[in-house]
């Protein structure tokens, strides 16, 4: 009862009443990175949802479009603004993943939805993590995020999918608040992000 109607009703209430409390923050966020980023605040980019769905993720735009003299887009880390990278440490660049949550595309919590191109790497064990609808933050997120090996994320996202409950959901909720004023785990050891998964 709890993973097909309590849950989904708790995100839609949630993202909905969040969304309404955090506007204003929404609309000032917006404004600086519309600035920041020549006219582009926001970052649309096809993600596998529940059962390897595809649909639109929605976040803040953190790094610009910079390019080396060969036309090739810079690193991560050299492409982050300044104000891109305040966003991302305060996680302010997960916001408009709200969106998705009404939509139905998203849950307030579950595994992370990775890019498209990594569907055909997964072992069958990995490719479980998609039996739930991706989410905002989940229990990989905060046991690490981004500063923990690709084995030890999808061991975390399927051991979520296998223990489902109010419970657990309350304590990632929680652990989650946590992390973002610890600011934790939000980059890889020496890079801005985490490094492409590249299969087994």
């Amino acid at each position: 009862m709890y993973k097909t109607i309590l849950k989904p009703t708790f995100d839609f209430l949630a993202c909905f009443f969040g969304l309404v409390i955090l506007s204003p923050l929404f609309i000032v966020v917006t404004v600086f990175l519309y600035f920041a980023n020549d006219g582009y605040p926001f970052f649309f980019q096809n993600r596998p949802g529940k059962n390897g769905k595809i649909f639109k993720i929605i976040k803040f735009k953190t790094m610009n479009e910079r390019k080396d003299e060969k036309g090739n887009l810079l690193p991560d880390a050299d492409r982050l603004t300044k104000i891109g990278s305040l966003v991302r440490k305060t996680s302010l660049d997960e916001m408009p993943q709200l969106i998705n949550v009404l939509k139905g595309e998203m849950s307030l919590i579950g595994p992370r939805p990775l890019l498209p191109d990594y569907l055909h790497l997964y072992s069958d064990f990995q490719n479980r993590r998609h039996e739930v609808k991706p989410g905002i933050t989940g229990w990989a997120q905060v046991n690490g995020r981004n500063a923990i090996s690709w084995d030890k994320k999808f061991q975390y996202d399927v051991w979520y999918v296998d223990h489902v409950s109010f419970i657990v959901d309350f304590k990632i909720l929680f652990k989650t608040i946590i992390k973002i004023i610890k600011s934790e785990g939000i980059n890889a050891a020496n890079a801005a992000t985490i490094e492409p998964f590249h299969g087994n």
